[in-house]
């Protein structure tokens, strides 16, 4: 079920015979004996209510030291073709790619990577922006700290002879954050360094009536590991690529306030082949749903915009599955979410591909649990019932 790619400068990595395992795991790509290679691209999670979100990337660098100062020698750049590069995030879902480069690095561990966007400016007044769901582009407030980069913590090993692949998933849904009633949006980056495989370590399927707001997850244990949007355009397409571990445990959860939730459990992941969840002509049928609607704040003093709010179900035995997550709003300190609430929808992966059965957990109906993190402070949470109708939940600090 490979798909094309959109561009001959993005691909579908996972499953792309142009592209190399980890350099743990071989591949090829080194100048020279004591020297290998680092290859970067950028992918998306899903965005919440945003029609496009852009960013301008300056440029990469990496350093062995994590603690390296800006001003420290010892930074290699990442040689990135046709930089400044100015991107839409929205666009690179379902293991779409932007190639960023690749460059020459002695052989070592890589503790440290920055980095650095463009600023907006008077002749670029758009360098970074967003486009909310039914309004007009708006210019993102960049992180003061943009002059030095945005420093990430990594672990990347560079084998002589070598290349090492690896994506920075930007997370768009929990990047843009909104400011109240101004109209203006400020962006705090969250990204994640990935690992880029061949042949395995991907999740796809189909979904055949998604909506705008569906989002496809893959979790273990209750925690979201990767998740995308179907493609309409491509009758519900969904991949989940860059997994960070094999096993048979996973949840594959499909969220829509307005149709419900699905689960498929004990989807395998391999390192050899592309877990396929069902095909084009047995898509996953999602059902209309009531839902209601839920106010969650975190304040102290004055509201915490660092603070994220998350949601949470039950499902079955001993099983929870993650719903929804995003930072709150940088002046009020709250989050709205609007659910779901009429029971999950259950079953179990087939390896066969044959239809899939589901089963209502009756018991999950309107059931929630809220949670509040904010750096440096106990993770606080509260049951909620939507039963009633919608519902506020105050967190304080």
């Amino acid at each position: 079920m490979t798909q094309l790619a959109k561009s001959s400068t993005r691909s579908l990595a996972a499953v792309s015979a142009a592209t190399v395992l980890l350099a743990a795991c071989g591949g090829g790509g080194g100048t020279d004996a004591s020297t290998g290679t680092l290859r970067l691209a950028v992918t998306d999670a899903p965005a919440c209510g945003y029609d496009h979100v852009y960013v301008t990337i300056d440029s990469v660098k990496v350093h062995q030291s994590a603690s390296a100062g800006e001003n420290d020698p010892g930074w290699y750049r990442i040689a990135l073709p046709g930089m400044p590069k100015r991107i839409d995030l929205l666009d690179l879902r379902n293991g779409l790619l932007e190639e960023l480069g690749q460059t020459a690095l002695p052989a070592g561990r890589y503790t440290q990577m920055r980095l650095l966007l463009t600023p907006n400016s008077a002749s670029a007044p758009y360098a970074n922006a967003v486009t909310p769901t039914g309004s007009a582009q708006t210019a993102l407030t960049t992180p003061s700290a943009q002059q030095s980069g945005l420093k990430l913590n990594v672990n990347i090993d560079i084998e002589a002879g070598k290349l090492a692949d690896f994506v920075l998933d930007f997370d768009a849904c929990k990047s843009v954050v909104t400011a109240g009633s101004s109209g203006k949006y400020n962006l705090k980056p969250v990204i994640s360094v990935l690992p880029r495989f061949i042949g395995g370590m991907a999740v796809d399927g189909y979904v055949a009536n998604s909506s705008p707001y569906s989002s496809v997850s893959l979790q273990l244990n209750g925690v979201v590991v990767r998740s995308t949007v179907p493609d309409p355009t491509r009758q519900g397409y969904f991949s989940l690529p860059y997994l960070p571990s094999s096993g048979s445990n996973y949840d594959l959860v499909i969220t829509d306030p307005g149709r419900g939730t699905r689960v498929v459990s004990a989807v395998p992941v391999s390192a050899t082949a592309i877990t396929h969840v069902n095909t084009a002509s047995q898509p996953i049928l999602l059902s209309n749903s009531n839902s209601q609607t839920l106010v969650a704040s975190a304040a102290a003093l004055n509201a915490i915009p660092d603070a994220t709010i998350s949601v949470h179900q039950s499902i079955g035995v001993g099983k929870e599955i993650e719903l929804a997550s995003r930072r709150v709003d940088s002046l009020d300190g709250s989050a709205a979410f609007t659910l779901a609430t009429d029971p999950v929808q259950l079953a179990s992966y087939s390896p066969t591909l044959a239809p899939l059965s589901w089963l209502p957990d009756n018991a999950s109906a309107a059931q929630f649990s809220v949670r509040s993190q904010v750096i440096g402070s106990p993770l606080q949470s509260q049951p909620v019932d939507l039963r009633l109708g919608s519902a506020r939940v105050d967190f304080s600090y």
